[in-house]
């Protein structure tokens, strides 16, 4: 019997290789499988995604890996000292600390995340070395600068002077109320829409000229948010999501509400049950407003998606939701977003 046990075992085990290698054939095949278009492309959220995108064309354009682009282009904002919720420039939270959150992801689901950092200018690199070095998806506060500084980065003050006098401004009174739109990153301009408590979170998604995709999210947050806030751009599955197999899908907005619905990863299950880009931004955003009827009247979210395809879509809450387009024939288009609300805040 014992002799019996033994050769079914050795039979089994035998068995198992040919088998595992033919699996891992498969899923090699299936991971990098061509989309319908080898066109390169790459999309980005609001309007200061045009600079990001031509940064992050600069390696597509070339025939470079879609990862480097969307690390590239989510620099640019990161180093904007005029772009008040995104990197360096970033207005700080409520206790005039600049917290910075940021991930990234590569079309097999390996990703990276970077929470509530400080004295870091460009948390997206960070993300994706916390991808790359270590066994961890997200790090946060004083252990990702740890991380950040062991790995060669340097650290700096990020409160920018325009940054710290809007600080003292708010302190004035102190009131922080998310608002409609976050067109505006001039806290001297409190009347336009958005005002300081802007909340205007870079996405980034791109196909390179191989077919595969990547995406990046970075972002400041909500300005003058309690210490300690984290929004949903580090938080794979809600400010990104990127599938190889399906798409792509990031959000800005207020960031609680993309968190409790897991907004991009359901942008991005929602096409893979055969929705556009477009439809399957809308549907994440109606539910959104069916659960929050009155809340969603004076907030903003939006998503932006892109199939396997090439294909793009958006939908947002609010009307003033823009984002941009860059590939071989557009290099600085900007879109507007359809959105629930159509009335003009500007």
């Amino acid at each position: 019997m014992t002799d019996r046990r033994r050769f079914l075992k050795a039979s089994v085990l035998g068995m198992s290789s040919p088998i595992l290698a033919w699996a891992g054939k498969l899923t090699a095949t299936t991971s990098a499988r061509m989309p319908a278009t080898s066109t390169a492309r790459v999309v980005s959220t609001w309007d200061f995604g045009v600079a990001a995108n031509q940064a992050a064309w600069a390696i597509l354009g070339k025939g470079g890996h879609a990862l480097d682009a969307v690390e590239a282009g989510a620099r640019v904002p990161e180093s904007d000292l005029k772009n008040h919720s995104v990197g360096k420039g970033g207005y700080p939270d409520r206790d005039g600390h600049v917290t910075l959150d940021a991930s990234i992801m590569d079309a097999d689901g390996s990703c990276g995340a970077v929470a509530a950092i400080e004295h870091i200018e460009h948390p997206i690199s960070v993300a994706r070395l916390v991808m790359e070095r270590t066994p961890h998806v997200l790090l946060v506060g004083e252990g990702a600068l740890q991380f950040a500084l062991e790995q060669g980065f340097k650290q700096q003050n990020l409160l920018t002077p325009d940054a710290e006098k809007a600080w003292h401004e708010w302190q004035k009174t102190a009131h922080y109320q998310p608002s409609i739109n976050s067109e505006v990153r001039d806290y001297g301009n409190p009347g336009r829409p958005g005002g300081a408590n802007n909340h205007d979170t870079i996405g980034m998604l791109a196909i390179d000229a191989h077919g595969r995709m990547s995406g990046a999210c970075t972002t400041s947050g909500m300005a003058w948010k309690m210490r300690g806030r984290v929004g949903d751009s580090p938080i794979i599955g809600a400010g990104l999501y990127v599938d190889g197999e399906v798409g792509g899908a990031t959000s800005t907005g207020v960031g609680e509400e993309v968190i409790r619905n897991a907004g991009s990863f359901l942008v991005v299950e929602l096409m893979r049950q055969g929705r556009s880009p477009h439809e399957a931004c809308k549907e994440a955003v109606m539910r959104i407003v069916n659960k929050r009827r009155e809340a969603s009247k004076t907030i903003q979210v939006g998503f932006l998606a892109m199939n396997r395809a090439g294909e793009v879509g958006a939908y947002a809450i609010q009307h003033g939701f823009s984002y941009a387009v860059c590939d071989a024939k557009k290099q600085d288009a900007l879109i507007p977003s359809q959105s629930v609300y159509t009335t003009s805040y500007s």
